[in-house]
């Protein structure tokens, strides 16, 4: 199975794990899978929302790693200068910390949805945290 389905409050996404170019990192997420967690807005990075996620350990290196992610592309930061986050593009973004410049692994892609992607996006930032779901569909 390659398809997701992604719930973010009342949004609903579809998506592919991209297998060729991040195998451990989707390996890894999918253990987790049905991912659940809460989307906040970035800080430092632009155009898009995140899932801090601490200390958490999805024991993987970079692998298909950008600091550019476009909109609708979904990274994982395996932690090291900063904590361990996934981030959710929906508009121009420059992948950072408070430390600096970061990379993360480009492991999902939206296939459906995207034309909500910036409206969700706003909605975190003027109106708080959602919840979110990840599962394989």
């Amino acid at each position: 199975m390659n398809k997701l389905a992604i719930r973010a409050g009342d949004f609903i996404f579809d998506a592919c794990f991209e297998e060729q170019a991040a195998p451990k990192t989707v390996a890894a997420f999918r253990r987790t899978l049905p991912f659940e967690s809460h989307i906040i807005h970035v800080r430092w990075s632009g155009e898009a929302v995140w899932m801090p996620l601490g200390d958490l350990d999805f024991c993987v290196g970079y692998e298909n790693h950008t600091s550019y992610p476009a909109p609708g592309q979904i990274i994982l930061y395996p932690g090291g200068i900063s904590e361990t986050e996934i981030l959710i593009a929906y508009g121009g973004v420059r992948f950072a910390s408070k430390v600096g410049q970061l990379a993360g692994n480009h492991f999902i892609t939206l296939t459906s949805g995207l034309e909500n992607l910036a409206t969700l996006g706003k909605s975190v930032l003027w109106k708080g945290a959602l919840p979110i779901r990840f599962e394989e569909v």
